[in-house]
């Protein structure tokens, strides 16, 4: 398959000339392992233009200070803890990071409560198991112990998740940096560049906390909601026209007045009172996340594409935005026929939202 017929690219891959530019640009002292110093990885998250007049652009809109210490810790002997609530781009930095410094993001566990320590640790080819018995060639490496032999980043996502004994399982492997294979009587040591980057959702707690002893072995980064409007519309536009290159949705560029419309909804009922404070609103249960602002432009691209005249208005996002909204079909159907009445349908130029959304509410 090729490239251009892949509905999403790895990071590594959708970004290989950016990658590049840096890689001969970057004179900086890197961390043994590492494919790009520190600088260079900073640069590729949040943008830059490099000696040679090449633009790199940004992956991630927000606090530079976050993202130096994440690279930073990545570089010491503690793993790292990106910590948020849901849409605040862990899953997102966290690839980016691992595409930067180590050339390779697809070593991911994916937490769940099923999730077993096979996940992290390793398991068996089970014909081959009882054909020869123990031995190398039956062993199935997890991404985790792959990361370990080659000196790259292992992305754990969801940890919170994973049952108890699951999490205690990774407490060896991050302090002695070291995997004992016990039927083989013997270990994988972990080589330089190794490092784990974990996500973890502060909203929804997960199947289990993490154990004090746990905690001691990451640093934890916690990723905020954007800080201003102007930066959640910048954030929206950016991976709104990304994606709708990816996807060939067959409609015009959505109006800037429409991403900023749509995000100052989702800001005003997020925080529970409108942008001049004036009036105070209920909150409906769900995050309201800026990839779900996201999700409501690019399903309303697809309506106006495919059903419309390819222009974004306000009855091609209508339905996703109540969809988005009323998670509890009783408390936030409430919260949002309030919102509606009070706010959407008093504002200036609002008046086509109030209709599209009371329509299909």
């Amino acid at each position: 398959m090729t490239a251009t017929a892949l509905l999403r690219q790895h990071a590594e891959q959708q970004y290989a000339e950016e990658l590049a530019a840096l890689a001969r640009a970057d004179d900086r002292p890197k961390p043994q392992g590492w494919k790009l110093s520190p600088w260079a990885v900073r640069t590729y998250l949040l943008g830059g233009q490099l000696p040679d007049g090449f633009k790199v652009s940004a992956k991630y809109i927000g606090n530079a200070r976050l993202v130096e210490i994440a690279v930073a810790t990545l570089a010491t002997d503690r793993a790292l803890l990106l910590y948020g609530v849901p849409g605040t781009a862990k899953s997102w930095l966290s690839e980016h990071l691992a595409a930067a410094i180590s050339g390779d993001s697809t070593l991911m566990v994916q937490g769940t409560a099923g999730t077993d320590e096979a996940a992290l640790r390793y398991g068996w080819n089970y014909a081959r198991l009882l054909a020869e018995g123990p031995s190398e060639g039956a062993l199935v490496p997890s991404p985790v112990m792959r990361a370990m032999r080659e000196g790259k980043l292992a992305r754990i996502e969801e940890l919170t998740r994973m049952p108890g004994e699951v999490q205690d399982a990774l407490i060896t492997l991050l302090s002695e940096k070291t995997l004992p294979i016990s039927e083989l009587s013997s270990e994988v040591q972990a080589r330089a560049g190794f490092n784990v980057i974990a996500t973890a959702n502060n909203r929804d707690r997960g199947v289990n906390e993490l154990s004090s002893a746990l905690l001691r072995r990451f640093n934890t980064v916690v990723l905020p909601v954007p800080d201003s409007l102007e930066q959640e519309v910048e954030i929206v536009e950016k991976r709104v026209a990304e994606l709708g290159r990816a996807l060939a949705l067959p409609a015009e560029k959505p109006a800037m007045e429409e991403i900023r419309r749509v995000v100052t909804l989702f800001r005003e009922l997020r925080s529970g009172a409108t942008t001049d404070g004036a009036t105070k609103l209920k909150t409906p249960s769900g995050a309201l996340s800026t990839a779900e602002i996201i999700s409501v432009v690019n399903g309303g691209l697809a309506m106006a594409g495919y059903y419309g005249d390819g222009v974004l208005r306000a009855p091609d996002m209508a339905a996703g935005l109540t969809g988005a909204i009323v998670k509890d079909p009783v408390q936030d159907r409430v919260v949002w026929l309030e919102y509606l009445k009070t706010v959407v349908k008093e504002r200036e130029g609002w008046k086509d939202l109030y209709r599209a959304c009371m329509e299909v509410l």
